[in-house]
């Protein structure tokens, strides 16, 4: 009777492994593991803008300061009736790269067409006046970074700040004086000048990879000085001076766009990934 038990036991111990052995050959095998998805772009962007300047000048000043003062030119002797620029159009391009969805930066150059400049000062006793008249324009590179504040059915405030250089070209400038019937005029002459900027807009999706930017822009050019003045009418005086445009600035409104370049999320390869031992 006990080896009839011990048979029965190995039986029911056999059939049972046999049972977990198929088990386990219906289970699907495991997953293979696939290469990472990449992202084909990543956060770079192009971009390009067009707009529109209004530019101001605090004041024009003759130099070098002491040979003006020695020769009767001095500020002190006149004072500004207007100094004015009409508006001139700006055209730029960029490339940029978009951090987080916070923050993104660029380095952007642009050129800003010839704008026509005209003045009158007016001596303080009246006895006299000066009137001007020249042709500015500019080249302008700027590393930029910007805070988007939020994207609300499409929309994105964004503000900014930005650093680089003007070089600022001044042309055909002329000083007709009243009392002294007489024409001071220059060639064309370029400086480079530090130049900042602090802007503010908002940005519309179009599409997922190409954003509209409407957008303000506040642009310090620092100083702009013109070629050495040359008398006409072969009246006598020094052929030494140049005129100094002090604090040029300028409030431009701008159309721009951006191309992400980034595209979908995309799988490296559908094949899997082999390793070999």
């Amino acid at each position: 009777m006990g080896s009839l038990k011990h048979y029965a036991l190995a039986g029911i111990l056999a059939l049972a492994a046999s049972t977990a052995a198929h088990a386990a050959d219906l289970l699907p095998p495991p997953p293979m593991p696939y290469a990472p998805a990449i992202e084909v772009g990543g956060g770079w962007y192009l971009r390009g803008d067009v707009g529109i300047t209004n530019q101001d000048v605090d004041r024009l000043s003759y130099v070098p300061k002491d040979e003006a003062t020695r020769l009767g030119y001095g500020d002190e002797t006149f004072e500004k009736a207007f100094l004015d620029f009409d508006s001139s159009p700006l055209v730029g391009i960029g490339v940029g790269y978009q951090f987080t969805n916070w923050i993104r930066a660029d380095i952007t150059g642009e050129y800003r067409g010839k704008a026509t400049f005209t003045g009158l000062e007016k001596s303080t006793d009246n006895s006299d006046a000066n009137f001007y008249t020249a042709k500015k324009s500019e080249w302008v590179g700027l590393a930029n970074v910007y805070f988007d504040l939020g994207t609300w059915h499409g929309l994105t405030p964004f503000v900014g700040a930005g650093v680089g250089f003007t070089h600022t070209m001044i042309d055909n400038f002329t000083d007709a004086s009243v009392a002294n019937p007489s024409l001071l005029y220059t060639g064309d002459h370029g400086e480079t000048e530090l130049a900042w900027a602090l802007h503010a807009g908002v940005a519309y999706d179009v599409t997922p990879n190409f954003k509209v930017e409407v957008a303000y822009r506040y642009l310090n050019l620092g100083d702009g000085e013109t070629g050495t003045l040359t008398r006409s009418y072969d009246a006598p005086g020094c052929n030494c001076l140049a005129v100094k445009f002090k604090d040029l600035e300028s409030h431009d409104f701008k159309v721009g766009m951006r191309w992400m370049l980034g595209g979908p999320v995309m799988a490296a390869s559908n094949a899997p990934v082999v390793r070999k031992y």
